[in-house]
């Protein structure tokens, strides 16, 4: 991209003007902050944004100016990031494994709220973490998994105790003076409200359990974001559920809620602009980028069928809807995109293939494998 403008009306723009040679991911300030917002007043709680989805310094800004007053942080790195972006917002530290040193360092940031899975990691906390910081108290939420349906991947086989185990871990938390509360995370992508219920339901029985009652409840991410072709997801019935089961599971005792989305708040403020590199014998088609790149969640998690294909004047193409197998540009065979997407049947070396949705984690983790990955970055004033 060589055109010196700063702000391009929408993607088609884009490639009107700079016919991109390489890929290019498209930032909408207004949609982030209208998602944002869509939280802020749909869920009934403290909205923390999990900064490892994108922690691009314009996505963090813009949650600010939202009205987003807090963060999940998994590394001193983040907990850095966030201290200089946004110094006034809550850091949350959730990520429930951490060596001693990196301990050290999220106390002297002054963290105060951690999350923990295991009896051997909440011994290197109350090792070192203080109850107070600066007269207030510090907050360990033991992490709790269940078995769950409706998530496209869940967090189970890595992090999470069992229900029995997070009592007696939320016990001691109480009994050693800190502040007793739970989290967990119902996994990734989860269309389905009641994905929630069961964990909510189970929160209460550990609090019983533990004869502790929870300061905050913290009902993790897994919120979903726009991927699929007429599944739009319905977030305020996802707000709604969470609200009405644990009004029904706690009564008078409800914890205060904490959520902490990352693809549901930035994933569908981004578009990736993508070129043809080639059409083989008019069937596979090549793009310039892959799973090594922006895409690289895609044979995880499936496909984003919200495309769109442009010819190098910006008209979209027209032809009837063909199933193709997507490659990426370099020489690895596992750089497909999963199965077959439909694209126009006249779709040509050169044309532009924009994937919608595409936000969450395709800056973290592009490499430059094979000599290819280098990706642009440019703003929008919409996505349309």
């Amino acid at each position: 991209m060589t055109n010196s403008k700063t702000v391009w009306q929408n993607p088609a723009e884009i490639i009107r003007e700079t016919q991109p040679e390489n890929p290019v991911l498209v930032f909408a300030p207004t949609v982030l902050q209208e998602r944002a917002r869509t939280f802020l007043e749909g869920f009934p709680g403290l909205v923390t944004y999990a900064v490892k989805s994108n922690p691009e310094e314009a996505v963090i800004q813009n949650l600010v100016t939202a009205g987003v007053q807090g963060f999940d942080v998994a590394s001193p790195a983040e907990i850095d990031l966030i201290g200089r972006l946004a110094p006034r917002a809550a850091r949350h530290y959730h990520n429930p494994v951490r060596s001693q040193s990196e301990i050290r360092q999220a106390v002297d940031a002054k963290i105060r709220a951690w999350s923990v899975d295991s009896m051997s990691e909440l011994e290197k906390l109350l090792a070192h973490v203080p109850t107070e910081v600066d007269g207030e108290g510090v907050e360990i939420s033991p992490r709790f998994k269940l078995p769950v349906l409706g998530a496209v991947y869940d967090f189970g086989s890595k992090f999470g105790a069992g229900p029995e185990y997070a009592a007696e871990m939320l016990k001691l938390v109480a009994d050693r003076g800190y502040i007793p509360s739970l989290t967990f995370h119902p996994g990734t992508q989860c269309t389905d409200p009641i994905a929630w219920e069961s964990y909510i339901k189970v929160a209460r029985e550990i609090c019983d359990m533990a004869g502790v009652r929870a300061r905050r409840l913290n009902v993790g991410g897994g919120f979903p974001s726009h991927r699929v072709v007429g599944v739009e997801p319905d977030l305020a019935s996802i707000f709604a559920e969470i609200g009405d089961t644990v009004a029904e599971a706690f009564g008078d005792d409800a914890p205060l809620l904490v959520c902490e989305p990352g693809r549901g708040l930035c994933a569908d403020a981004y578009a990736l602009i993508t070129r043809v590199k080639a059409v083989r014998d008019g069937a596979a088609v090549f793009l310039n980028d892959g799973v090594y790149g922006g895409l690289a969640e895609l044979p995880i998690i499936g496909n984003i069928d919200r495309i769109e294909v442009f010819d190098p004047q910006g008209n979209p193409r027209q032809g009837p809807p063909v199933g193709r197998v997507i490659f990426g540009p370099t020489c690895d065979s596992v750089d497909r995109l999963p199965g077959e997407l439909s694209l126009p049947e006249d779709i040509a070396e050169g044309d532009y293939v924009i994937f919608q949705g595409a936000g969450a984690y395709s800056v973290v983790t592009n490499t430059r494998f094979n000599g290819f990955g280098a990706l642009g970055h440019a703003t929008v004033m919409s996505l349309a």
